[in-house]
């Protein structure tokens, strides 16, 4: 793509250029505005920022391509300029239209000589730009002039950002720069906020686990829960991979987020990677209270409910209770059968819940797992290894269900009504430090390989993969099986341990167990002959 153009009269600066150098900078940004004011105002604040930056680079390197265009030489010079703010040249190519007051070089120009502070020029700025972008209504913060910003701190903040470009990365657009930067900072901002980090952030390895699983190749991908939009940016990473970028749009989203800020981040994340704003409403909602797609049958459900919250308050009379009324004291199957009920005729879900979810009797949750596991919906249980998420201790594991686990006729997958796969993969992973585990491409790869094996889907056919148990680690078990584990659905249960081969050249168990005792006596008698020795020298001191 051409370079993009600076504005007459910007100084020119040596800027930064690969994504590294843009994620180390803009995370010292946010570092100058952590004293200020607290973790999710300056995580809003900076990301903010950062998001106007991306929509003005976007801006500057379509106009630099309009402007580079043979044609443009066509056209009368007295209407050229109108030609390059010709609204729809930018629209057609999905970049949000930017007002001149509003584009970041006038920002950088005026930063340091704006009569009514920098804080007043950005936030006029947001408003220009949510009020020319129908889909950024209420999206972008308009806090940058308030009494408790520090608009010297502000001012170094705008001149940092001035040396980020998210434009001019050989092949890859501001968009794909951009997202990486938005995504960095998502997690950073995470590990900052610890437990309170859990509304707006998923781990990386834990979302990426369940697109692998469930292969969202194309159809209407739902997350009731969605926080700052995670599994659809990564649901569109894996078409992009796997299909190529003219088959983003085969995805459409459906989604809803309960916290105001984190609806705006999401809001925001969603629009930087190309993805529908809209999709999640034009308002935050909890789905219980307003539910924003009543209709909606979805091919794929993605979502990490609250652990063990309790903020359902379900009605009796709720048509899709339909395997029991869920307690009021944990959402878990709240959240379930929700789920369920949105999943199309052939839908499929990948839900991460706490490890009691799998065992758990209180309040007839034991009741509603039974009926569920006897409507055949439970397709595989995933058991996860701890450390896997900063924001709980609490154990987590993943539900994978659907609604046809037939072969599906074309699809000529493996028939797998009346059975479920179980996976232990809690000795899978990599301990990044002594408190964060990940899963690598690798780990990645061996669990989703054993889900696509057993179910016999396209990507096990071009792996030439197949199906087997393999103790510890995975197990079929059929309905009845689980009938008579009383509906307990921990892998352990029917993975089992593994087989280690005893070594044929090794010492026997008895003799071995012989000889420890032995040498284990003589230590004894060393020990009582030491202490002996020792008492009889303090009897000859105290004498």
């Amino acid at each position: 793509m051409p370079p993009r153009k600076r504005a007459t009269g910007q100084a020119e600066l040596p800027g930064i250029s690969s994504t590294k150098e843009i994620q180390d900078i803009l995370w010292k940004a946010a570092d100058k505005l952590r004293g200020s004011m607290d973790a999710a105002q300056y995580k809003e604040f900076v990301l903010g920022l950062v998001f106007l930056k991306y929509v003005s680079d976007a801006f500057a390197e379509r106009r630099a391509e309009l402007a580079a265009d043979p044609e443009l030489a066509e056209i009368p010079a007295h209407r050229r300029e109108d030609f390059l703010e010709e609204r729809d040249e930018y629209a057609e190519k999905n970049v949000f239209w930017v007002p001149p007051t509003a584009r970041w070089d006038y920002i950088a120009e005026n930063a340091g000589s704006a009569a009514e502070g920098v804080g007043k020029l950005i936030d006029d700025a947001m408003n220009q730009v949510m009020k020319a972008n129908k889909a950024l209504t209420g999206v972008l913060p308009k806090i940058f002039n308030r009494d408790n910003v520090d608009q010297k701190r502000l001012k170094e903040l705008v001149d940092l950002i001035s040396d980020a470009r998210f434009t001019g990365h050989g092949d890859r657009p501001a968009q794909d720069v951009l997202g990486e930067v938005y995504e960095y900072f998502l997690e950073r901002f995470a590990r900052a906020e610890g437990k309170r980090a859990g509304e707006f952030y998923t781990p990386a390895s834990v979302v990426r686990l369940i697109v692998e699983v469930l292969e969202p190749y194309k159809g209407r991908v739902y997350d009731p829960c969605c926080g700052s939009g995670g599994m659809f940016v990564q649901a569109e990473k894996f078409v992009l991979q796997r299909q190529g970028r003219d088959h983003i749009h085969d995805l459409a989203i459906y989604g809803q987020e309960s916290n105001e800020r984190t609806w705006r981040l999401a809001k925001m994340n969603l629009a930087i990677h190309g993805l529908d704003p809209k999709g999640i409403g034009d308002h935050w909602a909890f789905t219980n209270v307003d539910d924003k797609h009543p209709d909606l049958r979805a091919d794929f459900v993605m979502a990490n409910p609250p652990f063990n919250d309790n903020n359902w308050n379900p009605s009796p009379s709720d048509l899709k209770w339909r395997f029991g009324v869920p307690p009021k004291s944990s959402d878990n199957y709240a959240w379930l059968q929700h789920i369920v009920s949105k999943l199309g005729d052939r839908g499929s879900a990948g839900v991460v819940l706490s490890n009691g979810s799998m065992t758990s009797k209180l309040s007839g949750e034991g009741e509603i797992r039974a009926a569920m596991v006897d409507a055949d919906l439970v397709a595989c249980m995933v058991a996860l290894p701890g450390n896997l998420f900063r924001t709980t201790t609490i154990p987590a594991c993943l539900w994978f269900m659907a609604k046809d686990k037939s072969p599906q006729g074309a699809k000529a997958l493996q028939d797998r009504r009346n059975e479920v796969l179980f996976i232990d993969a809690r000795a899978v992973g990599t301990m990044l430090d002594r408190t964060e585990r990940v899963f690598t491409d690798a780990d990645l790869e061996k669990i989703s390989d054993v889900y696509h094996a057993w179910r016999g889907t396209r990507s096990a056919k071009e792996k030439h993969l197949s199906y087997e148990d393999v103790p510890g680690f995975c197990s079929t078990a059929s309905l009845e099986e689980i009938a008579k584990n009383d509906y307990v659905l921990t892998p352990g249960t029917y993975v089992g341990t593994v087989k280690v081969e005893e070594d044929p050249d090794a010492e026997p168990v008895e003799k071995r167990l012989a000889r420890l005792t032995d040498e284990l006596s003589g230590l004894f008698d060393e020990s009582s002959r030491l202490d002996a020795l020792v008492r009889e020298q303090l009897a000859r001191i105290n004498v």
